[in-house]
């Protein structure tokens, strides 16, 4: 069995793309969640700096993420992120310690 692997990953967006950027990844959330391999799949939005986006995602696997990152949509948009982001992600990969609430 392949271990899960987790991140987080912080979108700061330029000001004036962050309405567009909510609208364009609010409808990516339930397809995303509905994939093979998807154990947790978490959009939210900093309440202090509405600009700054935060992503949580656990996949059962590195290959899962993979098979996620490469559909159309995807590698679209990751390859105009710039279009929206003031700096590129930030991204730190998690190890899961608790078991997901999804499966309990």
């Amino acid at each position: 069995m392949s271990t899960p692997y987790g991140f987080i990953l912080h979108a700061p967006i330029k000001p004036e793309k962050a309405d567009e950027f909510e609208a364009l990844f609010r409808a990516y959330v339930e397809p995303s969640r509905a994939e093979e391999g998807c154990i947790e799949y978490h959009m939210l939005r900093d309440v202090h700096d509405p600009t700054l986006f935060i992503f949580y995602e656990v996949w059962q696997s590195r290959a899962h993420l993979e098979a996620h990152s490469a559909l159309p949509h995807m590698r679209r948009f990751h390859e105009n992120r710039m279009d929206y982001l003031r700096q590129d992600f930030e991204i730190r990969e998690v190890e899961m310690l608790s078991r997901s609430s999804a499966t309990a």
